[in-house]
């Protein structure tokens, strides 16, 4: 039985305080809106928590021990390098715990209520938020969801101690001696990579042709090599079957190719997709309609099929990202707030925290050829970039592709160091609508990594420096 159940009335409830959440809340609340937000769990959600901050932790940490263990073309040796995993899970702790009190010291700065439980819709005003014994109602004028996403849990491979999604993979105590990776995606292969790096003997299974099969071949090509360098196997067209648990570790079964395998190590991790967070909401009750795979449909203000009630992030159709949903979560704010705002994907990067990193935003080559556009394109490689082989990392490239009448640039595709921030300018570029000679004319200090981006301009205008012609 619900016990002390009571009302208040509010401008705006957000549900979910993870990056899509607790931006739009701030955002509502600088325009002037009583905000209160719900989550069930943590503040900063699966990103700050357990997915994008830990995970990022864990992956310069990683680099840093390759680093310090080869080394030796620099004329710098070390030996006995040790890893205290200890130590470096309650770094990446450290990092968390600061970035989520930010947020709730944001909450605070914008006299924004946070409370903790379980939210259900009970009307199309109204949401019921369950804690413990007790229950509170809010009576709102508008709402923004942003449950987020959950790992998928595919047939035979239940969550236990050895058969780990993600999340679990990010918590563990010690480096696992051997890994099955089952999903070749950006999730696998990053933490494949940060994994192997401590000396972990990792297998990956993918069922795709390829992994990572969402951006293109030649860009997957230098992080196939680094794999391989660091004694990662990939077997594709592998379709994982079932897995027996012993008491030290796993054996997990897989199709590859057509061929029955079998694969034993310590612990077997899932990362095949998540799936949005949209069940037990009480949608229906809210009059809002859900699509396929159990997506919320929404305009591109963010509204659902309730115009009291909006929703973002990865509940709604599009990348599951953390930046896209804080994106929306600033056009919702702003619409409940009457601005005239609404989404424009244009220019919405994706970045693979890979070794080497991919980052892409705009159109492809292949993309903007099938959209119609006649195109020039420019391709400058790392290992002609004075900063890239003094990092001792000159594997990689960029690729500007561009529309052959005026230059625009629809977009860029890199792969190399630090591929995550170089990805920025050109995010700008497609999004102020500039051309590769901007580009080309603007002063890029030297010697940066950012050069690449003028040298590749300068290579589809057709006078390259650094590269013959």
């Amino acid at each position: 039985m619900v016990v002390g159940e009571f009302t208040t009335e509010v401008d705006t409830v957000v549900i979910g305080a993870g990056p899509g959440g607790y931006v739009a809340a701030i955002r509502a609340a600088q325009l002037g809106q009583k905000v209160i937000v719900i989550e069930k769990q943590h503040v900063g959600g699966v990103c700050l928590n357990v997915g994008c901050i830990p995970s990022k932790a864990l992956i310069s940490a990683s680099h840093r021990f390759e680093q310090m263990n080869h080394s030796e073309s620099m004329g710098i040796s070390a030996e006995n390098v040790h890893v205290d995993f200890h130590k470096v899970q309650e770094w990446k702790g450290q990092i968390v715990d600061r970035l989520t009190s930010g947020v709730k010291g944001l909450f605070k700065a914008h006299n924004i209520e946070s409370v903790e439980g379980e939210a259900l819709f009970v009307d199309s005003d109204v949401v019921r938020v369950n804690h413990g014994y007790e229950s509170s109602r809010y009576k709102f004028n508008h709402c923004i969801i942003a449950t987020g996403s959950s790992p998928i849990e595919i047939p035979g491979f239940k969550w236990s101690s050895r058969v780990l999604s993600s999340t679990g993979a990010l918590a563990l105590k010690e480096i696992p001696k051997k890994l099955v990776v089952i999903g070749g995606g950006y999730i696998g292969i990053e933490l494949s990579s940060a994994l192997a790096g401590f000396g972990t003997e990792v297998v990956i299974l993918e069922g795709s042709p390829s992994i990572l099969p969402a951006f293109e071949k030649r860009l997957i090509a230098p992080v196939k090599k680094k794999l391989k360098a660091k004694g990662v196997s990939v077997f594709t067209k592998a379709l994982a079957k079932g897995v027996e648990e012993t008491a030290n570790g796993v054996s997990v079964t897989a199709e590859v190719k057509g061929k029955t395998q079998t694969f034993d190590a310590d612990y077997v991790m899932v990362t095949v997709g998540r799936r949005p967070n949209t069940k037990d909401l009480g949608l229906d009750l809210a009059g809002v309609e859900l699509g396929e795979r159990g997506l919320i449909h929404v305009d591109k203000q963010g509204k659902t099929s309730n115009d009291k009630v909006y929703a973002i992030g990865d509940i709604v159709s599009g990348m599951a990202l953390a930046h896209k949903a804080s994106y929306e979560g600033k056009i919702a704010a702003e619409a409940i707030s009457g601005i005239a705002s609404e989404v424009d994907y244009r220019a919405m990067p994706a970045v693979v925290f890979s070794d080497p990193e991919i980052a892409s935003v705009g159109l492809s080559e292949e993309e903007a050829v099938k959209e119609g556009y006649e195109v020039k394109t420019g391709q400058f490689p790392f290992a002609a970039n004075g900063r890239a082989l003094s990092l001792g990392e000159s594997d990689g490239f960029l690729k500007i592709v561009s529309r052959a009448s005026d230059g625009l640039v629809l977009g860029a595709q890199i792969v190399g160091v630090s591929a995550s921030d170089m990805i920025a300018e050109f995010g700008l570029a497609v999004e102020s609508g500039m051309t590769v000679e901007d580009l080309a004319l603007t002063i890029h200090a030297h010697p940066t990594l950012g050069e690449i981006a003028m040298e590749a301009a300068d290579v589809v205008l057709g006078h390259p420096i650094h590269i013959a012609k």
